[in-house]
């Protein structure tokens, strides 16, 4: 769901695993056949179970078919090396080849797509209820009006490790968990999907959350420059792009300015400052010139920086964010997220959330000095994960003895972080950044556009380091304009709050069907 932790992103031990050496193919198969014969090979097989189904959207009715199941990955060499999970919705009857078809995933990494899924993208959606503990059954789940599958149709990627896919035969999971390798496996998921199912003429997007925008912008470079795919757009749904302006606490400045500004709407959500603005987009307007202006270039200036300046930034951020001056001082004005969040409401034995700061729990160590669970995903969590099984078993009837990995730490903690980026000239850079890959994909094929959704109370990738970023691509500026933005009063999963859900629905369908044409 989120990108790496922090203790993850400071241990990862930086491997250089690579793809080079392999080649994909896929085969599908019908209802529970096998890929080889088993008398040649025992290695798993994949399988896919097909259902049909109907939903009404908007007052239309909508026939639609469901595949779910795996595709068998194969090497060079002919050989099994993984199974990849999907689930597709494609619309009955018409031709297909007009017919926008969009691929998504959720991050990580090491998140299956589950959360996206369930949460909005489906033609069924999880009975949540905002701001509570979804923890107590029966859970349920109801027709989605928010599903995206009037517009497009639809297939759910859950990357090797994740869900049901996983490595089989000659594969390992090095080969798949890094940078660079899951770029290369996804992009070629993609292409054996789009190939074995006639969909090389529809308009095509992709859609990724948190670590899915790293991967999004690699894909969208890597399915344009190996496969002469073009992309008509791409989704980034709190997007994680650059390791080094998005990760507060790895002694980069750049990231504590980023974050300033979510430290202060949550700070404003919980009524946690001494002088409260009555409306929050005027107040963030002050915070954001407050964090370029002033606290950047102080915190650039370093020991530089004089006594009267230091003592105007923390005099800023105690104002802004809650959390005493003398706690900042403390800090050297340095903070990331984890110490903001159980700083700022500790004197109420309260923890706020990391995905969504809109969410509190209680605060189970008032001594760390960080917070030792989210109370967003204790919330969302069960209700989600115990929805998605009952209705992936029984509605659309896949059978398997095997649990859906909704989150692998497997995964994580094996995941090499190094990226060969278009203009490193071969070098695997230790700090990734897929933004570069995407301004170049941007720049190759200038018709490609981009939408980005990012939520204000989002502390996993605050929307000032997503705006970071863009402000930083390096585009032509006859093409800066193919960007759309679009802000939410919610947190990471925006789409699990009822006042985003009709907006997050109505901008990505214009968006597919303006760029479908």
């Amino acid at each position: 769901m989120t990108k790496k932790s922090l203790a993850y992103k400071l241990t990862l031990t930086l491997l250089c695993l690579g793809l080079s050496g392999l080649s994909y193919s896929a085969e599908t198969t019908s209802t529970s056949s096998t890929t080889q014969d088993k008398k040649e090979d025992k290695t798993p097989e994949a399988k896919v179970f097909t259902s049909k189904h109907q939903i009404t959207i908007d007052g239309k009715s909508l026939a639609y078919t469901a595949t779910a199941g795996t595709m068998l990955i194969k090497n060079n060499k002919d050989e099994p090396i993984a199974l990849f999970g999907f689930t597709a919705y494609v619309k009955d009857g018409g031709e297909q080849k007009n017919r926008p078809i969009m691929f998504a995933y959720n991050g990580g990494p090491g998140s299956s797509s589950a959360w996206l899924h369930m949460g909005i993208m489906g033609p069924k959606r999880a009975v949540l209820k905002d701001l509570d503990v979804n923890s107590r059954g029966p859970f349920n789940t109801v027709d989605n009006e928010f599903s995206i599958v009037d517009h497009a149709d639809l297939v759910m990627i859950d990357p090797i490790g994740t869900g049901f896919s996983r490595p089989i035969g000659k594969g390992e999971g090095k080969d798949f968990w890094g940078v660079d390798q899951d770029i290369k496996s996804v992009s070629s998921f993609i292409v054996q999907y789009v190939s074995q199912n006639n969909r090389w003429a529809s308009p095509k997007f992709v859609l990724g959350e948190s670590y899915g925008g790293m991967r999004t912008g690699g894909v969208s470079y890597e399915l344009l420059t190996h496969y002469n795919m073009a992309l008509n757009g791409i989704i980034l749904v709190s997007p994680y792009l650059d390791f080094a302006s998005g990760n507060a606490g790895i002694k980069i400045d750049t990231p504590y300015v980023n974050f300033l500004t979510t430290f202060a709407s949550t700070a404003w959500y919980h009524n946690a400052l001494a002088y409260r603005p009555a409306e929050l987009q005027p107040f963030l307007r002050e915070v954001e010139a407050f964090a370029r202006d002033v606290y950047a270039p102080v915190l650039f200036k370093g020991v530089h920086a004089s006594a009267e300046e230091r003592a105007q930034v923390l005099a800023g951020l105690e104002k802004y964010t809650g959390v005493k001056a003398s706690y900042w001082d403390k800090a050297n004005l340095r903070m990331d997220e984890g110490h903001f969040l159980q700083e700022l409401m500790r004197d109420k034995g309260i923890a706020i959330g990391r995905i969504d700061s809109r969410y509190q729990g209680p605060n189970i160590n008032g001594l760390s000095e960080t917070t030792v669970y989210d109370p967003f995903g204790s919330a969302i969590a069960p209700g989600l994960v115990a929805a998605f099984n009952s209705y992936y078993r029984q509605e659309l009837k896949v059978e398997s003895d095997r649990e859906y990995q909704l989150s692998s730490g497997e995964v994580g903690m094996n995941w090499d972080d190094r990226h060969v980026q278009p203009d490193s000239g071969g070098m695997k850079v230790p700090a990734p950044n897929t933004a570069v890959d995407l301004a170049y994909a941007m720049s190759l094929n200038p018709k490609m556009k981009v939408l980005i959704d990012s939520g204000y109370f989002d502390l996993a990738c605050p929307y000032g380091t997503v705006d970071f970023v863009v402000d930083h691509l390096d585009i032509p500026a006859n093409i800066r304009g193919n960007i759309t933005i679009e802000h939410y009063e919610a947190g990471h999963m925006m789409y699990i709050h009822p006042g985003s859900q009709p907006k997050f629905k109505k901008t990505l369908a214009d968006f597919v069907d303006s760029n479908s044409k």
